[in-house]
């Protein structure tokens, strides 16, 4: 059912943005893979286990909800693994070599990624490079200047309380940086369903001189789309130190094709339009609980990179048949 505003104008789907959609199929996966894990191994359903997944998955599912957006409009950003590492490089540099407060170290490192982000929406819409040549050439200053900071090397030293924060667990379960990753989750999905801009999204996925000429401004849409997947990659980096209780510059590697993963898992599509921040939730889920669930198993590493390419090959194959089938 479509909803259409005080103008006249026809609003995208509620469906499409709050509900499982094209979800379902994943779920139902997650599901029997969860159910599988549990009889195939004994600890997999433990507590202790759901926590440790829960503490794995936080950097990926913030990471995963800004490509969610990019992906949304068409788009894809490439970068998100480098701007995590120089948001990281930055906070570390501001806090323990310059002795800046965290909170303004905190600050400096959520505006590098936010540059990084205006840099690559910048390229793709008043130069028209596209997105994969542009979140590329991202992707590579990015890391460089992470290797810049410091000449390669790590920084360790943060304050004690930086690091509790990722290990006491509030309420039994609750760590700060599993509450910032839900937050992030709520606040998505609260944009996409009750925000023009959310809706907006969908419009410029579907067809972005439809959306134009409907009165949306897509190429200030399209930049602050890659400022925000920075913006969250950068976060991700900051809770990633505090996990790690250090930064170095070549944390990050590959963490772009996790996170996009996760959101074509979860039933995004990548030409744009159709899909939400709760398939990516589950796309998120599914990779951390086959990780884990691997791990339990014993697999190799190697091995557990080409299981899950394999997977992600096969979220693409089975999205294009569905495609195909409309």
């Amino acid at each position: 059912m479509s909803m259409v505003n005080s103008s006249g104008k026809e609003k995208m789907p509620l469906r499409e943005v709050f509900s499982l959609g094209g979800a379902t199929g994943p779920l139902i996966g997650l599901l029997i893979l969860c159910a599988f894990l549990s009889i195939a191994t004994d600890s997999f359903l433990s507590f202790r286990n759901f926590l440790n997944i829960l503490d794995q998955i936080t950097v990926l599912g913030i990471m995963a909800v800004g490509m969610t957006f990019v992906i949304l409009i068409g788009g894809i950003d490439l970068s998100v693994g480098s701007v995590l590492a120089l948001s990281m490089m930055v906070l570390g540099y501001l806090n323990v070599q310059v002795g800046l407060p965290m909170s303004v170290a905190i600050t400096g490192a959520l505006i590098a990624s936010a540059l990084s982000g205006l840099v690559s929406g910048i390229l793709n819409t008043a130069f028209r490079v596209p997105a994969f040549i542009a979140t590329l050439a991202m992707m590579s200053i990015a890391r460089g200047l992470a290797n810049m900071i410091t000449n390669g090397s790590q920084i360790i030293g943060f304050p004690p309380w930086f690091n509790m924060g990722a290990i006491i667990r509030n309420f039994g379960f609750l760590t700060m940086t599993v509450a910032v990753m839900l937050i992030v989750f709520a606040v998505a999905i609260l944009f996409l369903r009750y925000r023009e801009g959310g809706r907006a999204l969908y419009a410029i996925g579907g067809n972005p001189e439809v959306a134009r000429l409907a009165g949306i401004n897509v190429g200030r849409t399209t930049v602050l789309v890659y400022v925000t997947s920075a913006v969250l990659s950068g976060l991700g980096g900051i809770l990633l130190a505090a996990r790690l209780d250090s930064v170095q510059p070549s944390s990050g590697v590959a963490y772009e094709l996790d996170a996009i993963a996760a959101v074509v898992i979860g039933g995004t599509s990548l030409s744009g339009g159709t899909g939400g921040v709760v398939g990516t939730i589950i796309g998120v889920l599914i990779i951390g609980v086959l990780r884990n669930g691997l791990n339990l198993l014993g697999v190799s590493p190697f091995l557990q990179a080409v299981i899950i390419g394999t997977v992600v090959v096969l979220a693409v194959a089975a999205e294009t048949i569905k495609q195909r089938g409309k």
